[in-house]
């Protein structure tokens, strides 16, 4: 096979379209793998610089083909778009992506490590238990004005009011072991924040150890986002 300079691949869950140029900018490559042919493909492949859409496994397949000596480009799929010459399909993809990143202008997305990646998944952890929270909190707070129990503004509101809602013994028994259900569920959702938030805190204050006036300033800002939330 000649040398190829770029490779452009369209990536999906099954198959995986590729398109390669030479140095004289003529396509060299066209050529469709099943995933579990990609790996063997590229490890015999001399080194070369590959462009790859920035979206799901992006990044693991990054670093699979960094480790085998290649470049990886990655590029976010709005500036990709303009480069796709005719129908939208994964050969025009793979070609527009080839193209793409041999523009001198075009911008990257820099390749996340597994490490990054997990923080990310932390992060995004901590975001849905906050929204399912306040959503389950919203509907405490509903179905307690149905039986004329309120309760004043703020998160550490809800526990002293399920701890009125436990102690009323005119609430019928269906009503008293559902909101029983509520609050075994919200004491679960608030023991599963305080952890995540310590895993936060432990890497967030790891990673400042080095800087006393950086850790002082951020740390106080995360505690307060995490006492917020």
């Amino acid at each position: 096979m000649e040398q190829i300079i770029r490779i452009g691949i369209d990536t999906s869950k099954h198959i995986f379209q590729l398109h390669g140029v030479n140095a004289a900018e003529e396509p060299a490559l066209r050529k469709k793998l099943r995933r579990k042919e990609v790996v063997a493909f590229f490890e015999k492949l001399p080194s070369t610089v590959v462009a790859i859409e920035a979206c799901g496994g992006s990044h693991h397949w990054a670093r699979l083909l960094q480790s085998f000596g290649h470049e990886v480009k990655l590029i976010p799929p709005q500036y990709v778009k303009p480069y796709v010459k005719r129908g939208k399909n994964d050969a025009a993809d793979a070609e527009a992506l080839c193209e793409a990143m041999s523009r001198p202008t075009m911008r990257f997305v820099p390749v996340k490590t597994a490490e990054q990646q997990a923080a990310l998944m932390l992060v995004g952890l901590r975001d849905r238990l906050i929204r399912n929270r306040t959503q389950l909190a919203n509907a405490i707070r509903g179905y307690a004005a149905e039986y004329g129990l309120i309760a004043a503004k703020g998160m550490c509101k809800i526990e002293p009011l399920l701890e009125r809602i436990a102690a009323d013994k005119t609430l019928p028994d269906l009503a008293r072991e559902l909101f029983a259900l509520h609050a075994k569920e919200y004491a679960q959702l608030q023991t599963h924040l305080k952890d995540v938030d310590a895993k936060l805190w432990r890497r967030f204050a790891d990673r400042l150890s080095g800087s006393l006036a950086g850790s002082r300033c951020a740390g106080v800002h995360l505690r307060n986002c995490c006492r917020n939330a």
